[in-house]
């Protein structure tokens, strides 16, 4: 029996990860009440019983009930009725967008402002996010990348990687992106954008890299950034962080960043404890 407590942020992809589950094979219940849980979780543990894998959505929208969640989930504990939190996060001005984008309404914000709401929701779910075995930030993630994640961690079994490193290029005169935790930048470098045949080209092309890496002032910044960043990743994973964002900038984003943010993003990648991303902001620009 695989019990999943599926619970989290008003719009950060609760719905879509019940239904992903769905098509998983899961038995997936949404918005029951905290009265009915242990009942239901009585039944799926039955001796015999057909379902197997079970999703239960949980959320704010249980009003004063929720607060009873703690105790019932410690009921099932002591019941040795095993279960595991996902938790669905996502950055507050991320959360504020979407809901203006569908015209939605926070459902602890109705006639008020969402940021509000969103700001409650963060009070009443806490408990649920420091027990949360997954937390799953998709500020950033598309909803196929969503779906690949639930996929490692609910059919594949993978060991869930509770970090995820996004590596970002910019080009600082489009401005330093806000949600960048650090930003690097490698405007002392030489600009491939001065030798003719290398300005419409970009950093993903192998012309631009040579030029870029054909410097040893290239390798020893790659180097000792790689270095920096493979010694703080442990020490946010301990301090319960779950998206980084590195940003390195050049002046339009196209050549030095892009390159950079190649490099780091294979040398990250030969490590398997944190999940991995990279973005080019303004490589289109």
């Amino acid at each position: 029996m695989r019990f999943v407590i599926v619970t989290g942020m008003s719009g950060a992809g609760k719905s879509t990860a019940l239904n992903r589950l769905e098509d998983m094979g899961y038995f997936c219940v949404d918005n029951l009440p905290i009265s009915l849980i242990s009942k239901f979780a009585e039944m799926a543990y039955t001796p015999g019983s057909e379902i197997q894998r079970v999703a239960l959505g949980v959320d704010v929208r249980s009003g004063e009930a929720l607060g009873k969640l703690e105790d019932v989930l410690e009921g099932m504990a002591a019941a040795s009725q095993k279960y595991e939190i996902l938790f669905l996060d996502a950055a507050d001005e991320v959360l504020v967008k979407r809901y203006k984008e569908t015209r939605r309404t926070h459902p602890l914000a109705r006639g008020g402002r969402v940021d509000r709401g969103i700001a409650q929701e963060r009070e009443k779910l806490a408990f649920l996010k420091r027990h949360a075995d997954y937390i799953i930030d998709t500020s950033k993630l598309l909803t196929r990348e969503l779906n690949m994640e639930l996929e490692k961690i609910f059919v594949e079994g993978r060991e869930f990687k509770s970090l995820v490193v996004t590596v970002l290029s910019f080009g600082f005169k489009y401005g330093i992106p806000a949600d960048a935790d650090l930003v690097f930048d490698v405007r002392f470098l030489p600009n491939p954008y001065y030798i003719d045949e290398l300005k419409k080209q970009t950093g993903n092309d192998k012309p631009v890299q040579d030029y870029v890496m054909g410097f040893d002032v290239s390798h020893v910044f790659l180097n000792k950034l790689t270095d920096m960043v493979q010694f703080l990743l442990p020490n946010y994973v301990q301090e319960g962080k779950n998206q980084l964002i590195i940003g390195i900038g050049c002046t339009g984003g196209k050549h030095r960043s892009v390159t950079l943010a190649n490099k780091l993003f294979e040398s990250l990648s030969l490590q398997n404890d944190y999940g991995i991303r990279i973005e080019h902001r303004d490589i289109g620009k």
